[in-house]
């Protein structure tokens, strides 16, 4: 599925009869018919969304490193998140969490069955409500493959693998990431292999990946009305798991921070209300949206 006209305005007229709805019981407010209104209050509407998420690193080992120039250009050119954290160790239970809003009763690396949840998650709650939904997984070995793992690919990485309710045909290699930007979904995960996502190799690897990779975009989506998130799974377990996370796009305040302590869980709920979802998977319904971070 690709980020068409049809469903932008699919999806905008949605979110504006449930944001009508919701104000008049005072749930929410400000929500326009514009590309650029409220989906939640506080939090906007991008025409795209784009969360790639790296591996075991804590905020310290990337956010003000010299390792990781590109990154901190980002931090400087958007919002930085000091206090974001993990759930959990290791890293397969991080993903289900920022994902669906629980682990799924995952607690380890293992190679689950596919299909073995139908609990919502963020990519079931875009297709229900009209939205356009995709992820692209580097050296996946084809589209929809549900492959543990091949070379540098790992599975443990790719959560929606674990839902009856998401396509695995929506799951995608990032070689079919397009360079036309304006065909994106509204929302999309990446996930770098074993060595672009800092698992297997170094920071400054990771940063270079992620400018090379995605900085195009990034770049576009400062005048376009689109966000990159660029967050971790988990930290080196020696930090607390605390993880660097960052905005990036028109959206967000240049330069701006939040020193208010948020999760996966709180990213999901940002990223929910992102799109004008009116639903909330697992934990993400107790969460609360990031903020202070926004232009408007």
């Amino acid at each position: 599925m690709s980020g068409t006209p049809v469903f932008r305005r699919g999806r905008t007229a949605m979110a504006s009869a449930l944001a009508f709805t919701a104000a008049a019981v005072g749930l929410w407010t400000g929500l326009g018919g514009s590309p650029s209104a409220s989906a939640a209050a506080g939090v906007p509407t991008p025409d795209h969304v784009v969360v790639v998420v790296f591996e075991n690193h804590a905020y310290s080992q990337v956010i003000g490193s010299s390792s990781a120039p590109y990154i901190n250009t980002l931090t400087s050119g958007g919002a930085n998140l000091t206090q974001a954290y993990a759930e959990t160790h290791p890293s397969q239970p991080n993903y289900f969490a920022l994902f669906s809003g629980s682990t799924q009763g995952v607690t380890d690396d293992s190679c689950y069955t596919p299909g073995f949840s139908s609990a919502a998650n963020l990519a079931s709650e875009v297709i229900a409500a009209g939205g356009s939904w995709a992820s692209y997984n580097e050296t996946l070995p084809s589209q929809g493959s549900t492959t543990c793992s091949s070379g540098n690919y790992a599975r443990k990485h790719n959560p929606w693998f674990g839902f009856s309710n998401v396509p695995t045909s929506t799951a995608r290699t990032f070689a079919q990431f397009p360079t036309d930007y304006t065909t994106l979904p509204d929302i999309s995960f990446v996930i770098p292999d074993l060595c672009g996502d800092m698992h297997d190799c170094s920071v400054s690897t990771g940063d270079t990946w992620l400018k090379n990779k995605l900085g195009a975009y990034a770049t576009w989506a400062k005048t376009h009305n689109s966000l990159l998130v660029v967050t971790f799974d988990e930290d080196n377990r020696l930090s607390g798991n605390r993880i660097p996370t960052v905005l990036y796009g028109q959206p967000v305040t240049a330069g701006s921070s939040s020193a208010t302590t948020y999760n996966h869980y709180d990213l999901l709920r940002t990223l929910e209300d992102s799109q004008g979802l009116g639903a909330h998977a697992g934990n993400a319904a107790s969460a609360r949206d990031i903020t202070g971070i926004w232009t408007s």
